[in-house]
C-alpha cells in the first residue's frame, strides 16, 4: 500500500485540491471495475448518509488493460521503492484467449484527466457528448457545479429540444455544494432542462446517457474539481443495448425515488435559500 501525494506537513495540507479520486480494481488483467464505489461501511448504507446509492461499471476485455495501465502509472508514482516494470507490467495482462467468455461486445474507452495533464480528457468527453444529443441527455451526480461553457452547452441543447434532465441528491453531505448544486440547476430550469432530487438515500453516483447510444461512467463529478483538480477516470460505453438499460434503470428510478423541481417551486423558494445560493455559488470555483 502507499500513499498518493502524501502530506509533508501533517497539519498543512498544500495539496487539498490534488486527490487521486480515482477509484479503480483489476483482478487477473481479466475483470475491471469503475466507477462511483469507495471501499467503506459508508458505502454500504452504514453511515450517517443512509442508502448510497451508486453506478459501477464491470468491465470484461481490452478496455481492462487501459484500466490496468491507469493503476500502474498512478502506483509508480505513488511507489518509489516499488516500481512495476514494464517486463513486469506485461506479465500481468491476460493472454487474448482470456477474452472470449465476453457475451457481448461493446466499444469502450478509458479517459483519464488531472492537473498533471493539459488534455482535459474527461471534461471534453463531457462537452462532445452534450453537444452531439440529438434527443435525450441523462445525468447523474452528487455535485452539479459546471463551469461557463458547460452551463451555456447545456442550456442549448435543452432549447434545442433535446431532453435534458439531471439528478442530484435530496440530502448534502457538504452543505455548501448542495445549495451551489441547487443554485446551477435553478438556471437550467428556464431553459427547459429538468431537475430532480434523489429522495431513497444519498445519491454519488457520476454516470450520464447520451441519446440512448452513449454511456459513460466513473469517478468525475459535474463540477470544476473533477474537470480540473482532481485525478479522474471514467468509462466511456459505446453500445445500444447497455445505453437502452441505463436509460429505461434511469427514467423508471424518476418515477420511484426522485422528485421533480419545477421552475414555479424554484421561483418561490424563501429568501433565506436565495441567500445560502449565491453565497456557495461564490465559492463554488473552490468547493
Amino acid at each position: 500500500m502507499r500513499i498518493f501525494f502524501p502530506l509533508k506537513v501533517s497539519f498543512l495540507n498544500t495539496r487539498l485540491h490534488f486527490r487521486n479520486h480515482r477509484k479503480i480494481l483489476v483482478v487477473d488483467g481479466i475483470v475491471g471495475f469503475i466507477g462511483g464505489f469507495n471501499i467503506g461501511d459508508e458505502y454500504l448504507g452504514k453511515g450517517p448518509m443512509g442508502y448510497w446509492r451508486d453506478t459501477h461499471l464491470r468491465l470484461h476485455g481490452k478496455a481492462v488493460v487501459a484500466l490496468q495501465t491507469r493503476f500502474i502509472m498512478d502506483w509508480n508514482y505513488a511507489a518509489k521503492d516499488a516500481q512495476i516494470s514494464v517486463e513486469d507490467r506485461d506479465s500481468l495482462y491476460y493472454p487474448e484467449e482470456g477474452f472470449l467468455d465476453v457475451a457481448g461486445y461493446s466499444y469502450v474507452q478509458i479517459a483519464s484527466s488531472g492537473p498533471d495533464s493539459a488534455e482535459k480528457a474527461i471534461y471534453s468527453g463531457y462537452m462532445s457528448l452534450i453537444g452531439h444529443a440529438k434527443e435525450s441527455i441523462y445525468i447523474h451526480t452528487p455535485y452539479f457545479i459546471p463551469d461557463e461553457p458547460m452551463l451555456t452547452e447545456l442550456m442549448l441543447a435543452a432549447r434545442s429540444g433535446v431532453d435534458v434532465r439531471i439528478v442530484i441528491p435530496c440530502k448534502p453531505d457538504h452543505p455548501f455544494v448542495y445549495w451551489a448544486n441547487h443554485s446551477y440547476l435553478g438556471d437550467l430550469l428556464s431553459a427547459g432542462v429538468r431537475g430532480y432530487t434523489y429522495n431513497d438515500g444519498f445519491i454519488h453516483s457520476k454516470a450520464g446517457v447520451f441519446d440512448g447510444i452513449s454511456t459513460t461512467i466513473g469517478t468525475a463529478n459535474w463540477d470544476i474539481r473533477s474537470f480540473k483538480l482532481n485525478f479522474e477516470t471514467n468509462a466511456f460505453v459505446y453500445d445500444l443495448e447497455f445505453s437502452k438499460k441505463m436509460s429505461e434503470l434511469f427514467l423508471s428510478e424518476l418515477e420511484t425515488n426522485c422528485t421533480e423541481i419545477t421552475l414555479e417551486e424554484y421561483n418561490q423558494r424563501s429568501v433565506y435559500a436565495r441567500i445560502k445560493e449565491g453565497i456557495s455559488r461564490l465559492f463554488s470555483p473552490i468547493l
